[in-house]
């Protein structure tokens, strides 16, 4: 499979007559748009032939319905009121676009030097970023979304997975609810966790469906986190960042771990 042959896989599984595709050589990119709204989605095809080879059909299949999915969400009738419960904050990487595609700007803040957190309204199947020509049509305020995401995200369940690896232990968060990732904005989650911690404690975001929290007792320990949160980041669908964070006195900082020591 190369870019080509994906590229008219895609285009027979999208059609519609209401959806227009083009294509950028130069950045290997194929543009999926509605014809009536103008909206649409750039998806990277190197991206997901990478992913072909290692998951086959699957890869496609995940593609086409989350590219059906957003382009079904641009369509319809987006409101914050009334949907309050709805709104969650989401984890994305520092490189990841600041607005949409029509020159429109997300809401988001900064979080550390290697994320951010966008606001989201979920739509069920899937979510709708929230931007400034969404916010000032419902007349909210960016404070108002900020409080109500960072409430919401307090509320999502925290059940954990846990291994013991030459002597160190790993935790999992992996609902598939879309705000795994999310979850590292819970501080209360991690400070109760930090309690938990007999080594240091580091967490990981290496793509928007984990969360990993590690109680690193020994040199060891880091050079397991650093190939686990690698090998997350590559298979993501949403990756953020391979870099895992100390975690101190509430506050995240990224640490590079090369081979077994650790450098801040």
């Amino acid at each position: 499979m190369d870019s080509r042959k994906m590229r008219k896989e895609l285009e027979n599984r999208l059609q519609h007559p209401d959806r227009t595709f083009s294509y950028d050589r130069e950045k290997d990119q194929l543009r999926i748009e509605n014809k009536n709204t103008g909206r649409g989605i750039t998806i990277a095809l190197p991206g997901i032939v990478a992913k072909w080879q290692d998951q086959k059909e699957k890869a496609i299949d995940e593609v086409v319905y989350y590219v059906s999915e957003g382009l079904n969400a641009m369509e319809s009738q987006i409101e914050l009121s009334g949907k309050e419960k709805n709104i969650f904050p989401v984890i994305r990487s520092t490189s990841f676009p600041s607005e949409a595609e029509e020159g429109i700007p997300f809401l988001y803040d900064d979080h550390t030097a290697e994320t951010r957190i966008y606001y989201a309204l979920d739509l069920g199947t899937t979510y709708r970023l929230i931007d400034s020509k969404l916010l000032k049509k419902e007349g909210w305020s960016a404070g108002q979304v900020r409080e109500t995401a960072l409430f919401n995200v307090r509320s999502l369940s925290v059940k954990l997975k846990e291994d013991r690896v030459a002597d160190n232990t790993f935790y999992f968060l992996n609902s598939n609810d879309g705000y795994d990732a999310s979850r590292i904005l819970n501080t209360s989650f991690l400070n109760e966790m930090k309690k938990k911690m007999k080594g240091t404690m580091t967490v990981a975001v290496p793509h928007q469906d984990v969360l990993i929290i590690a109680d690193v007792e020994n040199n060891t320990g880091y050079d397991i986190l650093a190939q686990m949160t690698m090998s997350f980041f590559a298979s993501g669908r949403v990756p953020i960042t391979a870099l895992s964070f100390l975690y101190e006195d509430g506050e995240l900082e990224p640490i590079f771990i090369l081979g077994k020591t650790k450098k801040e």
